[in-house]
């Protein structure tokens, strides 16, 4: 009886998973082949596209040379220029036009009856695509420009035959993938059916209400599935990487790309951020109210995306004038010239000021997370009003949010509590934490009394980023180490009780185009003015650093470079200063004074060695300055120097880059910076080691004109593609997938208990 029960529900299994598997096979088929015209299409336009893109670049390098060759008249010489170009592969022909649309000089086998104009031109609709007997060419048609002022045009055929290669390799690895899926989920389907029917029906329920694939976070999935949850989310993993890849190519990050984002995909939600640093000080001066910006790199960031998207910015209220400027419910519209969000203000009392954030923040987490040689300093009271403080700020956000389902970004270590606050209180939030310094291996974190506490309040939030991947597998490992949690190390996601949070990297970078380059003189006025005002003639090369006055910035050692350049280069001495401008910081912590002492002190004994009656190589201007200010040392160096000893990003080595719109000066870029990954044409140096700093110094003393421009132009170009608002549109994006799958996932959970 049992054996014939056993063997009816065996075929019985058999006969449904046949019946499931037969439609799934036909379905895959037909959606191969439907999607192979699609796939063709598409390569063809991104073919399309590439080559526009390579014709423009073509015509930028070789404009300079041919506008030259034109003005001396040189035939010859122009004819071998085009000739020597179109030995690069694919590019099949090239032809220059003059004004008048007439063809002057053309290689050898550009084809008579092309002319000036693109094919179809007379039509009204002009064809980039041409055929000729050798095959299809792309056909292009680029201005030259001589002192802002067309010169011609140059004629650029590029050969497109192996699109046609590309385009049949491609729908073979397609139909062999869909064969592939086919045959992957054929097997594992009978393979589950035949282990045990119940369990493969569980599964599939628990699938279909999003469990373990759509809303990883909630209890697992049975056991026969779960090598196949693992295999689709590397899968889903993989398909999201290149979605975000092919996103950075296509999309132009402007403010303008950012709105459009917020309105499409987070349905016009207005942003909500919390920091400790507020990005308008108001202070009582001499004249009245004064507004300032403070020196920080987070200000300097996060400021133009508030611009961009409108929101509310909730911040502690430091200035002397601060209460005297906002309205009864402690708000006020910034910037003070051209209001385009809100700043909200929330007050510290002196003691909590100096518990949370001279205690607990800049005494305990910050040397904590800083590899940088002072001892973090922990006090049960700070903690008390740590957590006081960082319950106020969720108070401040609950209370401003205009929805329950707000997107709130919270910003650096001063709030690592704050994200679980709000998702108690806001249990639909989409909570973005950014910590922009580093996060250290396990064993350091471990020092701290109140990690698990920490730990548990960042896991409140939806999205975790970091600098780098580097910080974000140690807050893996420290997660690993000190909570009961379950780690998704290929997803890079954790799920602690019912919740889910990805960390990930968000490389931070600044505004491009900065405003503040369009009020600016050229660098060269700026160099000029640079040193009328401090005395130096013509002659005179130009090092500048700009920090926090910080134990982590490395200035010291900056200084001593300077010290052993010159005393390896003597002929420096008179031909070469360095001006370090450091913003005073949390100037009435004991470490902070110490270093302003050392620092004055290393300066002035460099200065007592090295002096002469009318030069210091030393130039020493501790006080805060505002960003025009620094922008015009920045045009006018020679040589910027970033010597962090250990740093999240560093936004003074992309600033100084920005800046620079001459394509001249050299960075000089510490190892231990976030940047250093990125900016990879600097001099990248190992703060610690004197020589070697000062080696690199001379070096971009000494560089040649050229050399300076190609690695700034490469640096600038990364600059500007990988800027703030792609910083930010790349957390917003995932912020926005994150919430659209939870709503998905509510709706599969209503339909099954349904």
């Amino acid at each position: 009886m049992n054996t014939n029960l056993t063997k009816k529900i065996s075929l019985q299994s058999l006969r449904l998973t046949f019946r499931f598997i037969l439609p799934l096979v036909a379905a895959l088929a037909l959606l191969a082949f439907a999607i192979v015209p699609v796939v063709e299409k598409l390569i063809f336009y991104w073919f399309i596209r590439d080559m526009d893109v390579q014709s423009k670049f073509i015509t930028g390098t070789i404009q300079e040379p041919i506008v030259e060759l034109l003005q001396k008249g040189n035939a010859t010489k122009i004819n071998s220029l085009l000739m020597n170009a179109i030995k690069e592969e694919r590019l099949y022909a090239l032809g220059y036009c003059n004004r008048e649309g007439k063809l002057v000089y053309r290689t050898k086998n550009f084809p008579r009856h092309l002319g000036c104009k693109l094919p179809g031109s007379d039509a009204g609709k002009p064809q980039s695509l041409l055929h000729l007997p050798q095959g299809p060419v792309h056909v292009a048609i680029n201005s030259v420009e001589q002192y802002g002022n067309p010169a011609g045009s140059l004629v650029i055929l590029q050969d497109m035959s192996f699109v046609e290669r590309r385009s049949d390799d491609t729908k073979k690895y397609v139909v062999a993938l869909f064969v592939v899926i086919a045959v992957v989920i054929s097997v594992i389907t009978v393979f589950i059916a035949h282990i045990s029917w119940r369990g493969w029906m569980d599964g599939m329920r628990a699938l279909l209400r999003g469990e373990g694939l759509i809303r990883p976070f909630s209890q697992p999935t049975t056991s026969e599935l779960q090598p196949l949850v693992g295999d689709l989310r590397t899968l889903l993993r993989t398909f999201e990487t290149e979605r975000r890849f092919a996103d950075d190519v296509t999309v132009s990050w402007t403010p303008e790309a950012l709105r459009d984002l917020l309105r499409k995909q987070l349905a016009g939600e207005r942003i909500l951020v919390v920091s400790n640093r507020e990005p308008y000080i108001h202070r009582r001066g001499k004249a009245g109210i004064e507004v300032n910006r403070p020196a920080s790199g987070l200000v300097t960031a996060i400021e133009p995306v508030m611009r961009a998207c409108s929101g509310i910015w909730i911040a502690h209220g430091s200035g002397s004038a601060d209460r005297e400027t906002v309205d009864r419910n402690d708000l006020v519209p910034v910037p003070p010239d051209h209001p385009e969000y809100t700043l909200r203000r929330i007050w510290l009392t002196k003691e909590e000021e100096i518990g949370y954030y001279y205690g607990f923040a800049n005494e305990g987490l910050w040397p904590l997370c800083h590899i940088a040689h002072v001892r973090p300093i922990f006090r049960s009271n700070d903690w008390k009003h740590y957590v006081e403080i960082n319950r106020r700020f969720a108070e401040a956000v609950v209370r401003e949010s205009s929805t329950d389902d707000p997107v709130v970004l919270v910003q650096d270590y001063h709030f690592a509590l704050l994200p679980k606050m709000i998702r108690k209180a806001l249990p639909k939030a989409t909570v973005i934490t950014f910590w922009h310094i580093p996060w250290p291996n396990p064993e350091s974190f471990g020092i701290c009394p109140w990690r698990e506490e920490l730990l548990l309040g960042m896991l409140g939030s939806t999205i975790l980023g970091f600098h780098t991947r580097l910080h974000c597998n140690n807050f893996l490992a420290t997660v690993d180490r000190y909570l009961e949690t379950r780690i998704e190390y290929e997803s890079s996601t954790i799920h602690n009780r019912g919740k889910l949070t990805l960390v990930e990297s968000y490389p931070i970078s600044i505004q491009w185009p900065s405003p503040l380059h369009q009020k600016l003189p050229p660098p060269e006025v700026c160099r000029a003015e640079v040193q009328r005002s401090h005395g130096f003639d013509e002659e005179m090369m130009i090092g500048v650093g700009v920090d926090r006055l910080d134990y982590t910035k490395g200035i010291l050692e900056r200084l001593r470079a300077v010290e052993r350049l010159l005393e390896i280069h003597p002929e420096m001495i008179g031909r070469f200063t360095f001006i370090q401008i450091a913003a005073p910081s949390r100037s009435s912590l004991e470490d902070y004074q110490s270093l302003d002492n050392q620092v004055r002190a290393l300066a002035t004994r460099i200065n007592e060695r090295f002096s002469t009656y009318s030069y210091q190589p030393i130039c020493l201007k501790l006080e805060h300055h505002e960003p025009e200010v620094v922008n015009s040392y920045y045009r006018a160096a020679d040589v910027c120097m970033v010597t962090s000893l250990h740093d999240g990003m560093n936004l003074v080595a992309k600033e100084f880059v920005a800046a620079r719109e001459d394509e001249q000066g050299v960075l000089v870029l510490s190892q231990f910076t976030g940047a250093a990954q990125e900016l990879h044409e600097a001099l990248i140096v190992n703060p610690y080691h004197i020589e070697q700093t000062a080696d690199a110094l001379y070096r971009a003393l000494t560089m040649p004109d050229y050399e300076q421009k190609e690695r700034m132009r490469s640096m600038r170009s990364l600059v500007r593609d990988f800027n703030v608002y792609r910083w930010a549109g790349r957390m917003l994006i995932d912020a926005s997938r994150i919430r659209q799958r939870e709503k998905l996932a509510g709706r599969i959970g209503e339909r099954y208990e349904g």
